[in-house]
């Protein structure tokens, strides 16, 4: 690798990027919806102990599982990584 792209390379790594936690998927009826009020709860189809999705733009790059921190941030929510996707298949 030269120096230039060793650079680069280098550079991208800082690169802040945005991760997507998916919890699940609601399918309420429209009616259902246009119902809805600062108290409605949404059921979702998943369980509290179900695996969740860490997304990037639309690629799923792992799975892991709902955690809350403790000490100092306490009731915090986190994800503790489960199953990370085939990495070679990232660039595609």
């Amino acid at each position: 690798m030269s120096d230039l792209a060793g650079a680069r390379a280098s550079a991208l790594h800082a690169v802040p990027i945005e991760i997507r936690v998916s919890v699940g998927t609601a399918r309420p009826r429209l009616s259902d919806m246009l119902a809805m009020d600062p108290e409605t709860i949404l059921p979702l189809d998943s369980r509290i102990d179900d695996k969740v999705g860490l997304w990037v733009g639309d690629k799923l790059i792992a799975e892991g599982e709902l955690v809350e921190l403790d000490g100092d941030n306490a009731g915090q929510l986190a994800v503790r990584i489960t199953d990370l996707t085939d990495r070679g298949d990232a660039a595609g």
